[in-house]
């Protein structure tokens, strides 16, 4: 059994993630529940679990430093972040190489359950393979522009530019050096984790489907790379098929897309092309449905998220914008302005 250990002072907040786990059929049990960081990591010394649940905001050692010695001692263990306010997305991006995953209160029991199954074949795969995690944090955060650009050509289903963005990712990778093992290895299983999350956000079903390396792959930058882009072009081929050839439109499913994908630069063209249909049906069908333009819905979400990042002053303003998908923050003041009536800077100062 995964053995799962639950951080929260709040008891009720316990109950939750304890009601909503499918702690059975995922084949887990919990094992231990904390108040703050310091009684879990006595607990993580004692019972050696696999995965866990923690707050991010709590008296005495809080979530951050729970997460710091888990990265530091405890690297094997995977960690869900469950936190009730919303600056912990700005807060991901300091943690993001540890957590396997970031949930909002209150908790989705779906989202749950997907973060858990998630950490499991994680750790499985992990432990099966006992090798080390050799991609050290600095060539990680190398990573991550790449990855934006991958997830917006993943999710326009722009097969080409996938490819291109895997030949700038391999001419980076050896113009850094970085074309050797261990670090080409790290990068293999890296981009193949992330290919994980795509599918997932997109929900492809992921069962059966493999993530195992091709054994001439991990030979030169050139292998691997060449590797990645047929797996990822693969992967996306699927999700085309899936979407193209479904009977009718899924609005819940183009809602949740929406609300997965709202800080890229995504449009209505965009959400008609992903799902294979007319901009003119999908606006009228949303409308319908839901009472707002697709347009207006991604431009509310923006600005209630922003809204919400504002409220917290540790987070720059210029930040907020790029978080909320505006990289001109001067476009984000104007839009701000005509949605609220008042400037961000105004609200900060309402709010606090």
């Amino acid at each position: 059994m995964i053995k799962v250990v639950i951080v929260d002072d709040e008891d009720w907040n316990r109950e939750i993630v304890k009601t909503f786990g499918e702690w059975e059929r995922l084949g887990m049990e919990i094992v231990g529940e904390a108040n703050d960081g310091s009684e879990a990591v006595r607990i993580i010394e004692r019972l050696s679990p696999q995965i866990v649940v923690t707050d991010m905001r709590m008296p005495g050692a809080d979530g951050v430093e729970l997460l710091g010695i888990l990265n530091e001692r405890f690297p094997e263990i995977k960690a869900i972040v469950v936190s009730g306010y919303d600056d912990f997305v700005y807060t991901k991006h300091a943690i993001r190489y540890k957590a396997a995953e970031y949930l909002l209160k209150p908790v989705d029991p779906n989202e749950l359950n997907e973060a858990l199954q998630k950490c499991k074949t994680e750790w499985e795969t992990a432990a099966r393979e006992r090798h080390p995690w050799p991609l050290d944090i600095g060539a990680a955060f190398a990573l991550t522009p790449h990855k934006q650009l991958l997830r917006w050509r993943f999710n326009e289903l722009n097969a080409d530019g996938v490819r291109a963005a895997f030949r700038q990712l391999g001419e980076e990778w050896k113009r850094n050096q970085l074309d050797k093992p261990p670090a080409l290895e790290g990068f293999i299983r890296e981009m193949l984790l992330f290919l994980k999350e795509l599918l997932i956000e997109n929900a492809l079903e992921t069962d059966g489907y493999s993530f195992a390396a091709a054994p001439d792959a991990w030979s030169s930058c050139e292998n691997a790379v060449a590797f990645l882009a047929e797996r990822y072009t693969h992967a996306l081929e699927q999700l085309i098929q899936q979407r193209k050839f479904k009977n009718k439109l899924n609005l819940e499913e183009v809602r949740h897309y929406i609300e997965r994908h709202f800080a890229e630069p995504i449009s209505l063209e965009q959400v008609a092309k992903a799902f294979f249909v007319s901009k003119e049906y999908l606006s009228k069908v949303f409308k319908q449905e839901y009472g707002c333009t697709v347009t207006d819905h991604i431009l509310h979400l923006r600005m209630e998220k922003a809204r919400k990042w504002l409220s917290d002053e540790s987070i720059p303003i210029k930040a907020v914008a790029e978080m909320a998908g505006y990289e001109d923050v001067t476009y984000f003041y104007r839009v701000f302005k005509k949605h609220f009536g008042i400037s961000p800077g105004e609200m900060r100062k309402k709010q606090v």
